[in-house]
């Protein structure tokens, strides 16, 4: 049998695929690939789904020859760690080599083969993968949806409550039944307390790419839509906590830190997204990430501002929740009253 065409596509910046959830997987047999896995010689490729050429991100779709069902394999590129790059670094060595493509007068163009240690490749695995998984890392032409409080409450919060990611992953950080290890800090309080953890994005090593997550306990907070008046607490105990945690492990300081919660987050269980300032992290433009000072201000400025506003988010073509939204037209009613 002839193998199935390869298809290609490159993202933008904005179609950066979202932070994958390894524990995002239908309920059967969700870990098989996991518990054994030691390389990729099984995993068959039958389409690109995207190709980031900027952030050097790769999203495959495809199969594993000892196991059911569709995967996706997302292959980043990761940075440079500096110590591996001080005079004398033990990495720069003869198992590397230099290959010359020209040179002229005092410029030279090589293409590099370091050893191992500079030259691996984060690798995310999703097995097995649902329709919804394909179609988040899929290329996809976004819009710009001005979500009025009547259009979160009668379109997008039912879509929201039906459709949503399992959250299991997620209790089971909290439940410490998972990613112990690599929790951080630790609030335990019920109602303001959170986990502050390494991102999937983030290899906890580089602190150019530093980027973590500060999860709440409250179950009962899906967005920046469900805030109010009564979770000041909340937010500032994360702002302040997070931001020493990070300075006595990191040494970096609240004015070197990036704070912001995303609208339209990728799963709905209220969190808090630190990264490095000098990190171009994705999710981090004006349409998406909400500082969380500004939104700490705006709830004290009016408690029930996040009920009241209009808020934008990105919705893509491919998304089932485009699709509703088309049906009530709402994208061809977006629009600033005079």
């Amino acid at each position: 049998m002839a193998d199935k065409k390869v298809e290609t596509n490159n993202l933008s910046d904005d179609h950066v695929a979202k932070k994958p959830k390894l524990d995002e997987s239908p309920d059967e047999n969700p870990h098989e690939i996991h518990s054994n896995i030691k390389d990729l010689s099984t995993f068959k490729v039958e389409k690109i789904l995207n190709n980031n050429t900027k952030s050097k991100i790769v999203c495959l779709q495809g199969t594993f020859s000892n196991a059911d069902g569709a995967g996706l394999v997302i292959l980043e590129k990761t940075a440079f760690e500096e110590d591996n790059l001080k005079c004398n670094s033990k990495y720069f060595t003869s198992s590397s080599y230099l290959k010359k493509i020209f040179h002229n007068d005092i410029y030279g163009n090589y293409e590099y083969f370091p050893v191992l240690e500079l030259n691996s490749i984060k690798t995310t695995v999703i097995h097995p993968a649902t329709e919804k998984h394909i179609e988040k890392y899929c290329v996809q032409n976004p819009y710009i949806v001005d979500e009025t409080p009547d259009v979160y409450q009668s379109i997008v919060l039912p879509y929201i409550i039906k459709e949503q990611f399992d959250l299991q992953w997620v209790y089971n950080i909290l439940e410490h039944k998972s990613e112990v290890d690599r929790i951080l800090f630790e609030d335990p309080d019920p109602k303001n307390g959170f986990v502050l953890l390494p991102d999937l994005k983030w290899n906890g090593i580089t602190l150019d790419t530093l980027y973590l997550l500060a999860i709440v306990n409250d179950r009962n907070i899906k967005s920046i839509r469900d805030l109010q008046g009564d979770h000041v607490r909340l937010l500032k105990n994360i702002y302040n906590k997070g931001c020493q945690a990070i300075e006595e492990k990191y040494g970096l300081t609240k004015s070197q830190l990036r704070i912001y919660l995303h609208y339209q987050p990728s799963f709905y269980h209220l969190h808090v997204h630190f990264t490095y300032l000098r990190h171009e992290a994705p999710g981090i433009h004006a349409e998406r990430a909400h500082l969380l000072s500004n939104v700490i201000s705006n709830i004290e400025l009016l408690a029930d501002y996040y009920q009241k506003v209009t808020l934008p988010f990105i919705v893509r073509e491919t998304d089932k929740l485009f699709k509703v939204l088309e049906d009530n037209n709402i994208l061809k009613k977006s629009s600033i009253k005079d």
